[in-house]
């Protein structure tokens, strides 16, 4: 594995649309899920504070991670949709987006990230508590979690 992390351009959409699928089709045990719609991703790819991490093994797409940079009454990063393709789990791959997200917060000296995790996702929400995350509000069918960077 020779794993390179980069952030996407617009050329990656169809790649990362299928990432995105595929990540449906876990958290709802259905095929029945429809993918990213044209131009939606439009504001990652546009060099502001919304962008998508890539993790690349030998230039093939293998997972992404969209963040987002918010500065409202308290700065945060969002951690949005995430994906590792089934054949690259459990080989850090998700660990090392995650930390490569935490440590931009930190150079811009943000301390706080948060993200959303369905309840019936129970193996990404151990792995976010694996990384320090926890559960900040319950929110229905998903928890808010926040880690303290």
């Amino acid at each position: 594995m020779n794993l390179k992390i980069r952030k996407a351009e617009k050329s990656d959409f169809n790649r990362i649309n299928e990432l995105f699928i595929e990540m449906l089709q876990t958290i709802y045990n259905t095929d029945d899920v429809n993918g990213y719609e044209e131009g939606c991703l439009d504001r990652f790819f546009d060099g502001g504070e919304e962008w998508i991490s890539l993790a690349v093994d030998e230039n093939e797409i293998v997972a992404f991670l969209s963040i987002e940079v918010h500065h409202e009454d308290r700065e945060y990063i969002y951690l949005d949709d995430f994906s590792v393709t089934k054949t690259y789990r459990n080989k850090g791959i998700g660990t090392m987006l995650i930390n490569n997200a935490e440590e931009f917060a930190k150079k811009i000296n943000i301390n706080s990230i948060c993200l959303h995790v369905e309840k019936s996702n129970d193996a990404a929400f151990r792995f976010y508590e694996r990384l320090g995350y926890r559960i900040f509000d319950n929110q229905g069918e998903r928890y808010l979690m926040v880690k303290d960077l």
